[in-house]
C-alpha cells in the first residue's frame, strides 16, 4: 500500500531540468491507498484535483526507502510542494540521517548524485539523473538503487513505473554489470529487495498511539502472519493475526488495526512475525523502532 494525503491529488509532480514535459503532458496525482490518517505538516490550501501543483508552502508526508540488512524499508520524509515527486527523490538523493543509519539503515544511491528532472505522463515517471548514478559497486548496489528509487516513487498512486535517464539520455543497460532495464521498472521487478512483510505505515521513529493502523505489503504462506506491538522492556502490548490480499509467491496489502494499552510512554515496535511451516517457530521478518503514546 501506499501513503500519503489527500493534497497529493494535486501535487505529485513539478519538472525540473531537461524533462520538462509539453503543456498538457503533466498528470494530477491519485490519492494512495490507505492515505486517510496521514496529516500535512502545514495546513492545506483548497487546490482543484486537477492542478499538478500546490502552493510552493505546503508540506506533506511521505516517504524514501532504504536497505536495512539488504531489504527495503520506509523512512519518513516531509516533502515540500510544489512538487512532492521531486521532493522525494532529492530526500531520496540525500541518504538516511544519522539516526537511520545508527538503525542499521543504509543507501546504495552514490552520495554526489544529482537530480535534473522529474517527469509523470501516462502512468509513468521519467527521472533524469546525473551520470553519478551509475558510479561504483557491483550487481546487488545497482539494484540496489534502482529497488530504492522505484519504491520512492510508486509511492504514489498515479505512477505505475519508473523510467530512467542520465544525464538527459535514455538508459537500458546500468553500470559495469549491465543490469538490463530496457524497459520501465515496477515493483514487482525487484521483489527480491522487498522483505516477506513490507509495513510502510508506521515508518522508523514514528510517535503511535493505540489504537494504530498499520499497512503495507506481505508474501508469506498462505497470506497469513502477525502482527505485535511491544513496550521499551520487550513486553507485547497486542499481538494481532493478519492475512494479506494474497501470498505464497504473490505479493498482496494488508491494513489493519492494532488496539492497546500503554502502561508507560516511551520507546517501542512494531513487530512482524509468522510461524515457520517447518518447525512452526517464530520468523521475525520486520521490526520498526517507535514512539509509543498514551
Amino acid at each position: 500500500m501506499r501513503r500519503l494525503t489527500a493534497i497529493l491529488a494535486a501535487a505529485l509532480v513539478v519538472v525540473s531540468g531537461c524533462t520538462s514535459p509539453e503543456p498538457g503532458t503533466e498528470e494530477p496525482s491519485e490519492v494512495p491507498t490507505g492515505s486517510s490518517t496521514s496529516t500535512p505538516t502545514t495546513a492545506a490550501p483548497t487546490t482543484p484535483a486537477h492542478s499538478p501543483t500546490v502552493e510552493p508552502d505546503v508540506v506533506v508526508a511521505g516517504s524514501v526507502y532504504f536497505l536495512r540488512d539488504e531489504k527495503l524499508v520506509p523512512a519518513s520524509r516531509d516533502l515540500p510542494g510544489p512538487g512532492v515527486a521531486e521532493a522525494a527523490v532529492r530526500a531520496l538523493l540525500a541518504g538516511p540521517s544519522e539516526a537511520e543509519q545508527a538503525a542499521g539503515m543504509s543507501s546504495t544511491v552514490p552520495a554526489g548524485t544529482g537530480l535534473r528532472g522529474v517527469n509523470l505522463a501516462d502512468g509513468t515517471v521519467t527521472v533524469d539523473l546525473s551520470g553519478q548514478y551509475a558510479s561504483g559497486g557491483g550487481s546487488f548496489s545497482m539494484m540496489g538503487r534502482l529497488a530504492q528509487l522505484v519504491f520512492t516513487l510508486t509511492q504514489f498512486s498515479s505512477v505505475e513505473r519508473v523510467e530512467l535517464r542520465l544525464d538527459g539520455k535514455p538508459v537500458t543497460a546500468l553500470g559495469g554489470e549491465g543490469v538490463i532495464i530496457d524497459r520501465p521498472q515496477t515493483r514487482g521487478d525487484y521483489e527480491d529487495f522487498a522483505p516477506a512483510v513490507l509495513v510502510e505505515s508506521p515508518v522508523f521513529g514514528a510517535n503511535v498511539t493505540s489504537p494504530l493502523r498499520v499497512y503495507g505489503s506481505a508474501n508469506v504462506f498462505e497470506a497469513q502472519f502477525s502482527l505485535r506491538v511491544t513496550d521499551a522492556a520487550g513486553k507485547a502490548l497486542v499481538e494481532q493475526p493478519v492475512m494479506a490480499t494474497s501470498g505464497t509467491g504473490t505479493r498482496g496489502t494488508f491494513d489493519t488495526t492494532l488496539r492497546f494499552t500503554v502502561a508507560a510512554v516511551g520507546p517501542g515496535k512494531v513487530i512482524a512475525w509468522y510461524a515457520s511451516a517447518q518447525d512452526g517457530s517464530e520468523v521475525v521478518v520486520s521490526e520498526i523502532p517507535v514512539n509509543l503514546g498514551s
